[in-house]
């Protein structure tokens, strides 16, 4: 027994309504395979345009973020700066 009368008979309803159905002529069912594919293909190209458009964005925002930065000055990289001190070399006790 059920708390809703005729519930059974409405869910069957919506079953049926949302249930995902080829239809049966072959030249319909022909043309909507073909109308499917050529939406997964546009689809798909359209989102490989996309994705490269944003790629792009990034690198041109990163290059002119780069060229508005203050730049260092130009120092030899192959000098060290800074103050050293020589340490001398521990020596090992004597073997015995």
């Amino acid at each position: 027994m059920t708390i809703f009368p005729g519930s059974a008979f409405r869910w069957s309803r919506f079953d049926a309504f949302t249930a995902p159905r080829r239809p049966r002529h072959r030249l319909l069912r022909a043309i909507l395979g073909i109308v499917g594919v050529g939406l997964l293909l546009v689809l798909l190209v359209f989102g490989v345009f996309v994705g490269a458009a944003m790629l792009l964005g990034g690198m041109l925002w990163q290059a002119w973020a780069r060229r508005r930065a203050p730049r260092a000055a130009a120092v030899d990289s192959s000098t060290i700066d800074g103050s050293f001190r020589v340490i001398a070399k521990p020596e090992l006790p004597l073997a015995r």
